[in-house]
């Protein structure tokens, strides 16, 4: 399985060099039957950092993540959690789930089939 050095703490240098509130920072790591789940929170300010136009940075870094996974044999996923007071998601965001332009969640084939064709650019 991947070793926290590797996830974690590539995820929190990405994050704390993007937001204004870098001690703000935090990192959750869970491990299941799926694989395993960073979960991330920033102060409520840095949440547009952090996504990005239209979601972009999100999708940069989860793709990022999944490479990591990739090379350690395990399957990243990344939760942004909304702090409170934020809007409403929807339930297949707020899980964490990639989806395309329609919002439909990818098959895990795909996904890794785009992040591979993203890094040959």
């Amino acid at each position: 399985m991947i070793s926290k050095e590797k996830d974690v703490l590539f995820l929190e240098n990405v994050v704390k060099d993007l937001v204004d509130h870098p001690e703000d920072v935090k990192v959750a790591r869970t491990v299941d039957e799926m694989g395993v789940l960073l979960s991330l929170d920033v102060h409520p300010e840095d949440m547009g950092k952090v996504i990005g136009r239209q979601g972009n940075t999100a999708k940069a870094v989860r793709t990022l993540l999944r490479v990591v996974g990739m090379k350690n044999n395990a399957r990243v996923n990344l939760k942004i959690n909304e702090p409170a007071g934020g809007r409403a998601v929807a339930p297949d965001r707020q899980a964490g789930l990639p989806t395309d332009q329609a919002g439909a969640i990818p098959s895990a084939a795909e996904s890794v089939e785009q992040a591979m064709q993203d890094l040959k650019m």
